[in-house]
């Protein structure tokens, strides 16, 4: 076999071998440092927008919405331009996709673009983020195979994008100690352009799965297909749900810092404990737990994670709340095995559209519940919005945990029934003895 053709699905992945395999990976390599640089590049981008926006207006709302657009363009990104990560080849899509955001970054940079200016640019960076992360979750299968290799470099990723949640910030806040914020996104220009390089020159240049059509239609065809597997439907939502109320205690821990009565210095302990939850059990679960226990994990801890939310209401000291932050984050380690579960369930031509979707899904719903977190902190205190999170969030995520197990026995009955059949078939066919010799003939022309 040419080694151009050579995929890594033929890598051998013994049951528990850790994260070394993984980076052992040529191409692996150059996508996860093509995604921490740009990763790198969004969060210096949101924070130094952020606050040149403040700077030109003085608007607390117009520097919010920074953030706020981070969020809403991925529902359109994620539904319209999701056919991108399948109708074109995946290298040429992640390229152009840096490339664009590398444009937008140098736009922002210039001093004569105005505030509304630099807002749309900042939608059109989340617009393509959905397709960008798409495209490289479906690339991903092509270079690790879709077995434990692509669970595990998936999981890396995610690790990569929590610790940016830590670490990202902190590097904004002294460049912009440094730089000006035009400065600091004219840093971002270079991430940008280096993760595009990166992708370029370290990766394989791969066809296109399918293709044809218009492109909306296309996206939004593939977009009905997912939802319309009821398998795939219930692996996204149980993918999506968990985190929507997830969110709430790091979106209110401002609020709930007031509360307490407590500083601000309590506010980044807050925000920063369930990340590190989330790297400790995704690192936990991918070095020391085999495929099988790993599989074995995720309805218990997608289905209980928000339980300890639930001491919330009890008004525990702020070190028990931390522990119970880093607790829930740690039960992220569900989505290891899902991830796998997900890959065998959507078809090789639909897994370009179908990751996008999730992503889009998983961004927007997100937003959602910090929305919906955030309005009911209007009415009840924060203490006990929190909790009821954790009680109304453990019953859909236990609902969703059955219906995914009910959809899993279904499909492995469904297999079941189509291999007997096939048996069935070959045994007919092996015991039918031609009657002569004409008929042999007829067999064999």
């Amino acid at each position: 076999m040419p080694e151009e053709n050579r995929g890594a699905s033929t890598l051998p992945a013994p049951e528990n071998t850790g994260y070394g395999p993984v980076f052992a990976v040529r191409e692996f390599r150059a996508v996860f440092l093509a995604h921490a640089l740009s990763l790198l590049g969004v969060v210096v981008s949101e924070i130094a927008l952020t606050v040149l926006v403040y700077e030109l207006t003085g608007s607390p709302l117009l520097s919010a919405l920074v953030f706020a657009l981070g969020f809403l363009p991925y529902l359109v990104g994620g539904t319209l331009l999701s056919g991108v990560a399948d109708r074109f080849p995946p290298r040429r899509v992640l390229v152009v996709c840096d490339l664009v955001c590398a444009g937008c970054a140098a736009l922002m940079a210039l001093p004569a673009t105005p505030v509304a200016a630099l807002l749309v640019l900042r939608c059109v960076i989340a617009a393509v983020a959905p397709v960008f992360s798409g495209t490289r979750m479906a690339t991903l299968t092509d270079i690790l195979g879709d077995g434990d290799l692509f669970v595990l470099g998936r999981s890396l990723l995610r690790i990569v994008s929590q610790s940016a949640v830590l670490v990202g910030f902190g590097l904004g806040g002294v460049l912009l100690t440094v730089v000006s914020p035009r400065g600091a996104l004219a840093v971002t220009l270079g991430t940008f352009l280096a993760s595009a390089l990166l992708l370029r020159l370290g990766t394989r240049r791969r066809p296109a799965r399918t293709g044809g059509g218009a492109l909306v239609r296309y996206s939004l065809s593939g977009a009905r297909q997912i939802l319309a597997d009821r398998r795939i439907r219930a692996l996204l939502l149980l993918m999506w749900v968990p985190p929507m109320f997830v969110v709430a205690p790091e979106a209110l821990a401002a609020a709930y810092a007031d509360e307490a009565g407590v500083g601000t210095a309590w506010i980044g302990l807050l925000m920063c404990a369930m990340p590190v939850g989330t790297i400790a059990g995704e690192l936990y679960a991918g070095a020391a737990l085999s495929p099988t226990a790993r599989s074995r994990i995720v309805l218990p801890l997608a289905g209980g994670g928000l339980l300890p939310l639930l001491l919330y209401p009890f008004h525990p000291g702020l070190g028990w709340i931390l522990l119970v932050l880093v607790i829930a984050g740690s039960a992220g380690a569900y989505t290891l095995g899902l991830d796998r579960w997900f890959v065998d369930a959507v078809p090789k031509e639909l897994r370009g559209r179908a990751m996008t979707v999730h992503t889009a899904g998983l961004m927007t719903i997100q937003g959602v519940g910090m929305a919906l977190a955030g309005a009911a902190a209007e009415f009840w205190a924060v203490s006990t919005v929190v909790g009821g999170v954790g009680v109304v969030g453990t019953v859909c995520c236990v609902l969703l945990a059955m219906e995914v197990r009910r959809t899993g026995r279904a499909r492995e009955d469904e297999g079941k029934a189509q291999t007997k059949e096939r048996g069935e078939m070959a045994e007919t066919g092996a015991n039918i003895e031609p009657r002569d010799g004409a008929d042999h003939d007829m067999t064999g022309r």
